[in-house]
């Protein structure tokens, strides 16, 4: 949910106020840059400041939310003008690029002689490191997983969630009846579908990049581009405006009840909790496997330090985010999962059906592709390549010879 422009500024000035608890006891003031916006979000970071600064009175943390689309433009001129904040969100799939500008302070020492590191499996820290060298804290996970309207599979005949992408295809030729305006598959090919185009990709078997060099295998590919968009072109289970649909679009599909299954992770989740029913109108499955792999997602995000000035107020607010408390409030807001082992162990977990389906995706979930240039590959090529194959202006292997050619330009 976003917010409107009175929420916004109601929210930012209580965390204004929430950033300055005890301020004037406060012997250390430190800037926190983020790229969360929704409600739920924002709500979920006031009650993780709150949460620090009861047990860190003589810090002030100040915050400033940026949209998702420019965070890394403005993170890039605060590196190389100056104006560096003291802490800022590191997400998987930027943190190539954020090494590269020389952007993250190395802590490893920090994080070796810290005692909640033995609660963070190694996978954990993988996408937050760079040649043996630790650069931020893990806080979460986007775990990737598909929701399905379980009174619709019901209504169809339908045992359960696909777990392949036969059943997937089958699911969808049984869910879709478009004189009740209704379609199988939510598909994301606006703003952010890049992400399940090179998702089935590698479910094909085509790797992206290996030992940093293009590796797309273009036979694979373009089966995999073919049985995507075939879903929207030829099989016609998907909404007529999937070409431009983002987050926004999708998720609005699957709560009016347009569509019955839908790709996203488990920040959703509260979103779609507060529309339908758990278990009765909806749940949760791990996503559909491919025919050469089971391709899902878990992105951690961590916070790291990008200035060494009141780096151990800094230290202690990146830390936090590892710790249980903090981990369940955001869980609670949210639906961000937990990378914290020990967080999962909590009965919040374990004890809700809804989230089993996200413990067992992080045994065979994959990191984002991380490599130098990759954020913008996947958004200004993989993209309009995909788009333009729904559109009717390219042809699957087309759009792959685009894609090979960007991604050859982008590693480079």
């Amino acid at each position: 949910m976003q917010l409107n422009k009175r929420q916004f500024l109601m929210g930012t000035a209580a965390l204004a106020m929430a950033g300055h608890i005890g301020g004037a006891r406060a012997a250390s003031a430190i800037s926190y840059w983020h790229h969360f916006t929704s409600q739920s979000e924002m709500a979920s970071l006031l009650k993780i400041i709150a949460l620090f600064q009861a047990a860190n009175a003589d810090v002030a943390v100040t915050q400033e939310n940026i949209p998702n689309s420019e965070y890394m433009a403005k993170v890039s001129s605060a590196v190389l003008a100056g104006g560096r904040p003291d802490t800022a969100m590191v997400i998987a799939e930027r943190f190539a690029d954020l090494t590269a500008m020389e952007g993250l302070i190395d802590l490893t020492e920090r994080v070796n002689g810290w005692k909640g590191k033995a609660n963070f499996p190694e996978n954990r820290w993988t996408g937050l490191s760079s040649n043996g060298a630790i650069y931020a804290v893990p806080a979460f996970a986007f775990v990737d997983w598909m929701y399905y309207r379980a009174d619709y599979f019901e209504e169809a005949g339908l045992a359960g969630p696909p777990r392949n992408f036969d059943e997937f295809l089958s699911a969808c030729r049984k869910l879709t009846d478009p004189s009740k305006g209704r379609y199988a598959f939510g598909m994301r090919a606006g703003a952010g579908g890049f992400k399940y185009v090179i998702d089935v990709m590698e479910a094909f078997g085509s790797p992206i990049v290996r030992d940093g060099q293009p590796a797309i295998d273009k036979a694979a590919a373009i089966e995999a581009i073919t049985f995507y968009s075939d879903l929207f072109l030829k099989e016609k289970v998907v909404p007529p405006s999937a070409p431009n649909d983002s987050y926004r679009q999708i998720m609005e599909g699957f709560r009016t009840g347009q569509t019955a299954m839908v790709w996203h992770h488990t920040g959703s989740l509260n979103e779609i909790s507060a529309a339908m029913k758990q278990g009765k109108q909806f749940s949760t499955a791990p996503m559909p496997a491919g025919p050469k792999a089971h391709v899902a997602r878990v992105a951690y995000a961590g916070n790291g330090i990008m200035k060494e000035d009141n780096i151990e107020a800094a230290w202690r607010w990146v830390s936090f985010w590892g710790e249980t408390d903090a981990a369940l409030a955001l869980l609670e807001g949210t639906g961000y999962f937990p990378a914290s082992a020990a967080a999962l162990q909590d009965p919040r977990i374990t004890g809700n059906s809804i989230y089993h389906a996200a413990v067992e995706t992080l045994e065979f979930g994959r990191l984002p592709n991380n490599f130098v240039g990759a954020a913008g590959w996947s958004e200004n090529v993989v993209n309009p390549a995909f788009q333009s194959v729904l559109t009717g202006q390219s042809t699957p292997e087309q759009a792959v010879d685009r894609m090979i050619q960007g991604l050859e330009a982008a590693l480079r």
